[in-house]
């Protein structure tokens, strides 16, 4: 199994619970799996889709991630944890995108055209997120863990909930996606009316006492 150099730096820097390269060379199931992607993918558009195909299946049976070999995947691309991670085969992918496990990066459509997301540079997609259909994810994206994304999402914007949406709209620092930062924008509108509720009894008590008078 091949190692690109790029790849190996990304799950040096983004992982810390890695050793060495060695380490990371030997046993990081994310590692294994991007590098088994780029060499299928090569096979792939080489037209030797059997052999690209072969090398999938081993890598879905090595990793438990499915990446088809048609998916286009840019540099840098670090998946922490490959248990569950599938990308079908028109997905596109930018650089430097981080993704976690048991994301899914998939269709809505049996037809044969362009079917699955397209994620733009430094995205960084939680843990169990589902990313459906053709659409476009934007630049420095934050997807939340456990959302369900179903349109097209701009650039530099945080994603939740299901479906998603768009619950922050400002520049994140390069791949940098706290779980227990996001924001919850059900519990943001619950806090909203709980004030305009507020607000309002005290304008029924005002005009209690102004109709005693």
């Amino acid at each position: 199994m091949k190692i690109d150099p790029e790849d190996l730096a990304a799950t040096m820097e983004l992982d810390p619970a890695i050793m060495d390269e060695e380490d990371a060379i030997r046993f990081h199931t994310g590692l294994h799996a991007v590098s088994m992607y780029r060499e299928s993918h090569e096979l792939w558009k080489q037209g030797k889709k059997m052999e690209a195909r072969e090398i999938n299946y081993k890598a879905h049976q090595l990793t438990g991630c499915d990446i088809h070999p048609g998916a286009t995947i840019g540099k840098r691309f670090f998946i922490d944890h490959a248990t569950g991670v599938v990308i079908g085969e028109t997905a596109i992918i930018g650089d430097d995108v981080v993704i976690y496990q048991g994301v899914t990066l998939g269709g809505v459509s049996f037809s044969k055209g362009k079917r699955h997301p397209t994620i733009g540079n430094k995205v960084v997609i939680g843990a169990n997120a589902t990313v459906l259909g053709d659409i476009t994810i934007g630049d420095r994206v934050r997807i939340g863990a456990g959302s369900v994304v179903l349109k097209d999402v701009p650039s530099d914007c945080t994603v939740v909930g299901i479906p998603g949406k768009v619950a922050r709209k400002a520049g994140v620092a390069h791949n940098e996606l706290r779980h227990d930062e996001l924001p919850d924008p059900v519990k943001e509108y619950l806090l909203e009316l709980r004030h305009e509720i507020e607000s309002l009894r005290k304008e029924v008590e005002i005009l209690k006492k102004s109709a005693k008078k």
